[in-house]
């Protein structure tokens, strides 16, 4: 985060030797490079830890909802769960990035809905019922116990892509089919009825990382950016 105020600071600082006509015309011109350029720095500033970096242009989608939730006051952790269904169900495409230290504090196995695809998840859906997964922004709710043992609820955050998420039941918990175990009678995860199921040994440690309204994004190629206009404050 101080790598953008940085940034910004010495943008400002150039703009000001041009006049107010000049500096409309210059600041449309280099605005989609400047985004660019700074994505790409925030993104190489990540510390991996020894985990997997996830892929820019998720982690890209990711920051710039994430920074519009911010804005709106929906968020009150600087966490970023970022889940990335372009990948196979046998990889580890669940990754926690704390935005203070610029640190990535975990990267593990997620699960996706059985009527989204079998190694793949390809489909998507809002509706009840649909046992799919919803793609899209969701802000962390609180913890309970369910019949999974330690889960945590979600809000939808995006109008007609995901803010029926709630009344679907679609929860973060753990799943003894999310295992290396399972992949390897298997060739994939199992999979759940829509819910970002996770290995049952790190659920406990992920949902008190990230509960209490931080940022939960799922990402999918087949969606463009996020519209601002549809973020639910």
């Amino acid at each position: 985060m101080k790598l953008i105020a940085i940034l910004s600071a010495s943008l400002l600082v150039v703009m000001s030797f041009f006049s107010p006509k000049k500096e409309a015309k210059i600041t449309r011109s280099v605005a989609k490079v400047n985004t660019a350029k700074m994505m790409n720095v925030v993104y190489n500033s990540l510390e991996p830890n020894r985990f997997k970096m996830p892929k820019l242009e998720s982690f890209s989608n990711a920051f710039k909802g994430y920074q519009l939730l911010k804005e709106k006051g929906v968020l009150k952790k600087d966490i970023i769960t970022i889940i990335d269904f372009s990948l196979s169900s046998r990889e580890k495409r669940l990754w926690i990035i704390d935005m203070k230290t610029n640190e990535i504090l975990l990267n593990t196995f997620v699960a996706h809905g059985k009527n989204s695809g079998t190694d793949y998840a390809v489909n998507f859906s809002n509706k009840n019922e649909s046992y799919k997964s919803s793609l899209g922004f969701f802000s962390t709710g609180e913890v309970y116990q369910g019949k999974h043992g330690i889960s945590l609820k979600l809000d939808g955050l995006e109008k007609g892509v995901n803010d029926n998420a709630r009344k679907r039941a679609v929860v973060l918990h753990g799943a003894d089919y999310v295992s290396k175990k399972f992949i390897k009678a298997h060739h994939r995860l199992g999979r759940s009825q829509g819910c970002p199921a996770v290995p049952v040994e790190l659920s406990k440690k992920i949902i008190n990382t990230i509960k209490g309204k931080s940022c939960l994004f799922i990402y999918h190629p087949s969606r463009g950016i996020v519209n601002k206009a549809k973020l639910i404050s």
